[in-house]
């Protein structure tokens, strides 16, 4: 006789098949056959109860994109459905392969305006690439591991609705997984030689060639390093890029756009040639647009050909495979004037930044904050960059290398995913140091959830960045520019509600307090539990490298009112540069 299980065991032993070993959620009435499964099997699978389901959706979009493995988070019918959708988007936009279980009312009560009964399916249409309801028990398992192969086969949103009925029914006690099919790993394509020429021979013709490197070519950084020496090329990156190839590689001028380096936004008006190596730029309409450059574009999937600029020519290939081939078949370049000049000037960037970071006098501001970031973190420390100007502090700030891990919710750009991100951090990796970086906007949207860290004794090193503002925000209105409006913020002691949570909690509001508060933030980690750093700095705005600023010859490095401001006496535009190796 065959034995019998509930549908809801049956369904988390299918998840757990597929190697998940927590999931994140919060209970409701709609979805207590869930909580009872759980309740069953937590010795096997991890239950972490966050405080709110945006922080669960967002937690396993984290872990789907730290370790390319299935995220796994539910929420109850009517407004926990609801506060998924916020991390379910920030899943499909970044491509991350998320499982979400949806509860509903039982199927009897369903379609009689039943508490918290809605019609949950079409909510979630636009941000699934599957979405189904259960319509029997004996279905559930089966239906589950339907959606996570989906979500793996298309990297995206799978939701599985629950009637809360049918996880309580006994079915037969039967293998309901496939997932011995996510053994057989997808052959990696390799480049045609003979466009890998083509290529070269391009490469050969341009004056100003640029490499933008994104996160596709992660794993790839001896090859891209030896590819951009061997051919002379510089590279720049993609924001999620960062760390793909080490900072400290003399030919890496970092990002593009907003979140910037000087040198990198110089050379993307300065290029008449962008090879595109698994990039995904999606700026690329306002930053690429009326320039004249040839676009080559490296990528392993072909339906992303030419979705950002013209392709002159695009290459079907592992990035990692493109660099070795190139490698191969190119001959070397001699060293030439503008390579020279390039590494001369984000050498002097670099030098700006340092500068910024080595001030010891006061006010305190997030430059010197950084340089304690940096001092304390591990070579292979995971950094929850939250939304707003920590996106650009951290991709200037940040001194990383391809062993670490760079986090954020990157093309939805949703504030507040930085304790969800860090905490996928300590869950997926335990061994490896993490941090949430965020400003006072985006931790307080989700600060009820340093609660999750104390109780799942998570140490994560929090790090908020208080200066009252929505500074992003507040120097996009001034670009613009408009009156101010909205952007400033009721001032909160953090560090103090910290405590109030059971988390260790330090306030610094002066420079001469900051060391010794990164000495005492290192100490709570070392000793496994989560602490916070409130450091209350200025609402400067960082220097603003993407916009001409009125000036088409970069002669407003030469603006007196400009230097002072920014305190950027030393730094000069990439024509001198250019004209000093005789590269023009």
């Amino acid at each position: 006789m065959t034995e019998k299980v509930q549908a809801g065991v049956a369904m988390l032993k299918v998840i757990e098949s597929w190697g998940v070993n927590h999931i994140y959620g919060y209970p409701g009435g709609s979805i207590n056959s869930t909580m009872n499964a759980l309740q069953q099997e937590q010795e096997n699978l991890q239950y972490i109860q966050v405080r709110h389901e945006q922080v669960a959706a967002l937690s396993a979009a984290a872990d789907a994109k730290l370790t390319g493995k299935v995220g796994v988070c539910f929420g109850s019918a009517g407004p926990g459905a609801v506060n998924l959708l916020n991390g379910l988007y920030d899943a499909r936009e970044d491509n991350a392969p998320v499982l979400a279980l949806v509860g509903q009312v039982p199927h009897n009560r369903m379609n009689y305006d039943y508490f918290q009964e809605f019609n949950e399916a079409p909510m979630f249409d636009d941000v699934a690439i599957f979405n189904r309801t259960a319509m029997t028990a004996e279905s559930l398992p089966y239906l589950v591991d339907k959606a996570i192969r989906w979500a793996y086969k298309e990297n995206g949103v799978a939701v599985v609705v629950i009637p809360n009925d049918f996880g309580y029914v006994e079915i037969p006690d039967i293998p309901y997984t496939s997932e011995r099919t996510r053994n057989q790993a997808l052959p990696k394509p390799l480049p045609d030689p003979e466009l890998v020429q083509e290529a070269l021979y391009m490469i050969k013709d341009a004056k100003y060639p640029v490499i933008h490197l994104g996160q596709g070519a992660r794993g790839a950084d001896k090859e891209y390093e030896e590819l951009s020496k061997k051919l002379q090329i510089p590279i720049i990156i993609t924001g999620l890029a960062k760390g793909v190839v080490p900072d400290s590689f003399e030919g890496n001028m970092g990002p593009i756009n907003r979140a910037a380096s000087k040198v990198a936004n110089e050379l993307i008006k300065k290029t008449d040639l962008v090879i595109s190596i698994g990039a995904n730029f999606p700026f690329a309409e306002s930053v690429y647009a009326n320039r004249p450059f040839k676009y080559i574009q490296v990528d392993n999937d072909q339906s992303k050909f030419g979705r950002h600029h013209h392709l002159d020519l695009g290459i079907w290939s592992d990035a990692k495979e493109f660099a070795k081939k190139a490698i191969e078949i190119s001959e070397d370049v001699e060293p030439n004037a503008y390579y020279k000049a390039a590494v001369a000037a984000q050498k002097d960037w670099r030098a700006y930044l340092q500068k910024l970071m080595d001030r010891t006098d006061e006010p305190l501001e997030y430059e010197q904050v950084y340089k304690e970031i940096n001092r304390i973190a591990d070579d292979d420390a995971v950094f929850s960059m939250d939304v707003g100007d920590n996106t650009i502090n951290s991709f200037r700030f940040l001194d990383m290398n391809p062993k670490q891990k760079l986090l954020t919710s990157a093309l939805f750009a949703t504030m507040g995913c930085g304790i969800p991100g860090a905490m996928a951090a300590k869950l997926s990796y335990p061994d490896r140091q993490a941090f949430n970086i965020a400003g006072d906007g985006a931790f307080s949207m989700v600060m009820q959830d340093m609660i999750t860290e104390k109780r799942y004794n998570l140490p994560i090193i929090n790090i908020v960045t208080s200066n009252r503002h929505l500074s992003f925000i507040k120097s996009e209105q001034d670009d613009v520019p408009q009156p101010e409006f909205g952007v400033d913020l009721t001032d909160a002691d953090y560090a103090k509600i910290a405590e109030g949570m059971g988390v260790k909690g330090i306030r610094v509001d002066k420079f001469s307090e900051l060391h010794a508060a990164f000495e005492e933030a290192e100490k709570e980690y070392k000793a496994g539990r989560p602490v916070l750093i409130d450091a209350n700095i200025t609402s400067k705005r960082g220097i603003p490298v993407e916009f001409e600023l009125g000036k088409d010859d970069g002669s407003i490095y030469e603006d007196d009112q400009f230097k002072a401001e920014y305190d950027a006496g030393e730094l000069k535009p990439f024509d001198e540069y250019l004209a000093e190796y005789s590269a023009e």
